[in-house]
């Protein structure tokens, strides 16, 4: 069921009509950070309680009990400065105390509640193509943040990628990058809500190109491909890069692997966990 709510920030106000009771207050925040460019963590929403205390981002909207058009405050800043954006992130934790997706028996890949949220980023996120699809080629979904580099957003994305030479190189043929504008949340019985990557966002916009069958993504978080476990590659995180950035070949002997897949015209036979004994015996035959 639908909930529309307006939000009222910096002198606007914004509706808010494609989010339904089922919907948490992380889903809205989310929502909010693609009208506004204020990220969840530094929104601050008044008037959403649950029994007189401020709501948490797992609450449903539907138990705040909201009327139709209920107007709320948003109270938050966007990341004013480029300079603030290229700080180096705080050390994250969640790489430390990440799970393996197999320890964790949930399944959530054809829960019709993710699958409602996919439908939605599908219809209301924005993609810039950079460059257009190439008919007939496979698609390679990268991390950033600690697989290529140190990432917390967009801006930060842009910025590195332009520093690194991907983005201004004509070499590069990338098609798009997303933000976290373009993740969902799920509900996990053991974690509670987390946040992961739904590549069904990127087959919904790019369905003539892109399938479970040509896809593959590199991750250094295995949450991440819950909604993709076929098609997610667990990589070690590349951290302190200024100590282990000589020893660190990860991604040099995935370019083989990439290569001998792309032969294929299914990866769904593939498990992405054995990628190096894949890799491997490939090279002795």
């Amino acid at each position: 069921m639908s909930l529309p709510i307006i939000v009222k920030w910096g002198g606007q106000e914004y509706s808010v009509t494609t989010l339904s009771e089922d919907d948490t207050v992380l889903d809205l925040k989310q929502f909010l950070k693609t009208l506004t460019g204020v990220l969840p963590e530094r929104q601050k929403l008044l008037g959403l309680k649950v029994k007189g205390k401020p709501a948490e981002n797992d609450v449903k909207l539907g138990a705040l009990k909201l009327k139709p058009n209920t107007k709320i405050m948003m109270m938050g800043t966007r990341e004013e400065s480029l300079e603030d954006v290229l700080c180096p992130p705080p050390d994250n934790d969640d790489v430390i105390n990440d799970f393996d997706i197999e320890d964790e028996v949930v399944e959530v890949e054809n829960r019709e509640e993710n699958l409602l949220k996919i439908s939605r980023r599908v219809k209301e996120y924005k993609v810039e193509v950079l460059n257009p699809p190439r008919e007939g080629k496979k698609l390679l979904v990268l991390d950033v943040d600690y697989t290529l580099f140190a990432a917390t957003n967009m801006k930060w994305i842009e910025a590195k990628m332009k520093e690194l030479g991907v983005s201004t190189n004509a070499n590069y043929k990338i098609t798009f990058m997303l933000d976290s504008a373009a993740m969902i949340t799920v509900h996990t019985p053991r974690r509670g809500l987390i946040d992961v990557k739904p590549l069904g966002v990127i087959w919904g916009k790019f369905s003539e190109f892109y399938s479970k069958k040509n896809t593959i993504m590199f991750d250094d978080i295995g949450r991440n491909f819950l909604m993709n476990p076929q098609n997610g590659l667990k990589i070690r995180p590349f951290m302190k890069a200024h100590l282990n950035r000589d020893k660190d070949k990860e991604l040099v002997k995935l370019t083989q692997y990439l290569k001998e897949i792309a032969k294929l015209d299914d990866f769904l036979e593939l498990n992405h966990k054995y990628w190096e004994r894949y890799l491997s015996k490939k090279q002795g035959q």
